[in-house]
């Protein structure tokens, strides 16, 4: 006579260990998607390409240089790709961030070399320019590339009127901006360390929050959010502000950097560098799908390439084509992986 012994599956704390530690490794391989993979390929090629060319390109002290360099790249990329997600675009980020610039040091100046002062009217400066742009596309129905195309003159213009066209201040012998332009923390720049905590506080929001789910709903389909009862309006105003404010701390990091208030210069083609930062990190520019892990790798591409070409001496327009070349490349893909016919060829 034999005899069966059903089997049930084990219970208690010793069933939920292997549990947790499946879901745990679900979700490190939801992170690193495919988009994100191939970004860390390219990466490695460059880094590989560049210091097999220059025995100096992987020294400590250079990846410095890159990650400093592309800091302020940086914070506008997360931000723009909040926007982007949302549905949205502001062309007008680089101009934002040389407005930040030239007040931050006027004000630093007007008020006896202030250093918190000249930075509170730089951040709040940035905020009404945020909500300027939210309420001319929310409110005034234009089209968020033309309203910020707009925002692109209009504030480059508005740098130039309150420097006269030149370099404002002198912000080197303040102590808050030298820490915030050549300060380390744990043998990190200060500034990378700002990047790291805005990215790290963006992710969290878009990811864990109901204010991150609204947005991404509102990207995918305005239609059915709004009938889900979300105000799409007051996201949308909400985005560019948050815009503007990471500008204008982009703003501020720039006249610590470079030691006085830039108009123009340091500012100037930042927002096709952070387009195509989120482009390349996985954003669809049709919104709704985007992450913030993916823009960061993108930026480091981006910023070992820059680096690379100029540390081999190649000519700096260069710099420009490639980042063109890779923002359409990041969009073919984009189509491809979505299936959609292309403009003009049969289905």
């Amino acid at each position: 006579m034999s005899t069966t012994t059903d089997t049930f599956p084990p219970t208690g704390s010793g069933a939920a260990e292997p549990q947790r530690k499946c879901a745990r490794r679900s979700a490190l391989l939801a992170g690193v998607n495919g988009q994100n993979l191939s970004l860390i390929g390219a990466l490695a090629v460059v880094l590989t390409l560049f210091g097999v060319l220059n025995d100096n390109y992987l020294s400590f002290s250079n990846m410095q240089v890159i990650a400093e360099a592309a800091t302020i790249t940086g914070l506008l990329a997360v931000v723009q790709t909040v926007v982007i997600i949302c549905g949205g675009l502001d062309i007008s980020v680089g101009s934002q961030a040389g407005v930040a610039s030239v007040v931050s040091a006027m004000a630093f100046t007007s008020a006896g070399s202030n250093a918190f002062i000249g930075m509170a009217v730089a951040v709040a400066v940035g905020v009404l320019i945020g909500l300027l742009n939210g309420a001319v596309i929310v409110y005034g129905r234009v089209n968020p590339t033309i309203a910020t195309l707009a925002g692109l003159a209009a504030y480059k213009g508005l740098a130039q009127l309150l420097s006269d066209g030149r370099a404002q201040g002198y912000v080197l012998n303040d102590p808050v901006f030298v820490f915030l332009g050549r300060g380390r923390i744990a043998g990190l720049p200060v500034m990378v360390w700002i990047l790291i905590v805005t990215a790290l506080a963006v992710h969290l929001l878009l990811k864990y929050t109901d204010i991150g789910r609204n947005i991404y709903a509102i990207g995918g389909n305005d239609t059915a959010a709004r009938l889900a009862g979300i105000n799409i309006n007051k996201y949308l105003v909400a985005v560019y502000a948050l815009i503007g404010t990471v500008a204008a701390v982009a703003g501020i990091l720039l006249t610590a950097r470079t030691g006085s208030g830039q108009p123009t210069s340091g500012s100037e083609g930042l927002e096709l560098k952070a387009i195509t930062a989120a482009a390349l990190g996985g954003c669809a520019l049709k919104g709704g799908k985007g992450n913030i892990g993916g823009t960061l790798l993108a930026v480091a591409l981006l910023g070992a390439l820059e680096n690379g070409l100029t540390v081999q001496g190649i000519n700096a327009f260069w710099q420009n084509v490639a980042q063109g070349a890779l923002l359409v490349i990041a969009v073919v893909v984009q189509q491809r992986r979505s299936g959609e016919r292309a403009i003009g060829l049969p289905a």
